[in-house]
């Protein structure tokens, strides 16, 4: 009767899987071997481990990762001169406490949303809360919400993201109503959250995407001089693994 009210009271306090540990423990009998603090650590190191996993879930779910990618799965064998150091360098998420940026470019097909969202993997798993977007999709919600009257409150949703991923910057040019929205979003990261950002063009040419000649070099200085860089290079690899088989067919 004791042993119920205790699970109870646990579950009472919103300690579920505290209560579930000390069911389990109560009816195994090999648990009577183990001391009293022994027994106690497990039940605490469940309850621990169980919320630590259900707020990593919640951090991917609300990522929005556009890929199920991970760090662990980058592919170093394609050329496409992706640096191992670099992304090794990444890995301690030191980048993210610092503040600080990454920008990837290249070619399309080289893999850069790819590695963002192993990036964006690697923050949610290290606790830092995420988020992924594509450009046209982010400037066009930042429009519903000057429609709808919530534009202040969506900068500030933005401003708490932890690691912002903006994807695919400079498919198209960018009115200048965008980039000062964009420059909004930006200016309330500098020095306080990261940002990745992807691009086919390269570095010296994103200024011609924007508008606005001013608010192009304001959106470049919030961006370029506090990020790690990795410049991709080669052939798509969507191409390259389409066309695998049939070469190892012709090999054969």
């Amino acid at each position: 009767m004791l042993t119920q009210q205790t699970i109870d009271s646990l579950r009472a306090l919103r300690l579920p899987a505290m209560a579930q540990a000390y069911a389990e423990q109560m009816a195994d009998p090999n648990a009577a071997d183990l001391s009293f603090d022994d027994r106690l650590g497990m039940i605490v190191d469940r309850e621990i481990m169980t919320r630590e996993n259900k707020r990593l879930v919640r951090l991917i779910r609300e990522a929005k990762l556009r890929l199920n990618a991970c760090v662990e799965d980058i592919d170093y064998t394609h050329a496409r001169g992706l640096d191992r150091s670099v992304i090794a360098g990444l890995r301690s998420c030191r980048w993210v406490e610092e503040r600080l940026n990454a920008v990837i470019t290249g070619p399309t097909g080289v893999g850069k949303s790819f590695i963002a969202c192993a990036l964006g993997n690697l923050a949610c798993r290290s606790g830092y809360s995420t988020r992924y977007y594509r450009l046209s999709r982010l400037l066009s919600e930042m429009n519903m919400a000057k429609a709808d009257g919530t534009y202040v409150r969506a900068l500030q949703r933005l401003s708490k993201i932890q690691v912002l991923i903006i994807d695919d910057f400079g498919l198209a040019d960018i009115t200048i109503q965008d980039s000062r929205d964009l420059l909004e979003i930006l200016d309330d990261r500098v020095a306080t959250r990261s940002t990745i950002i992807t691009s086919q063009l390269p570095l010296e040419h994103w200024h011609e995407t924007l508008a606005d000649p001013t608010v192009a070099d304001a959106i470049l200085d919030r961006i370029i001089h506090t990020a790690h860089r990795i410049k991709l290079a080669g052939e798509s690899m969507r191409k390259a693994l389409a066309n695998a088989p049939r070469e190892e067919l012709s090999n054969a």
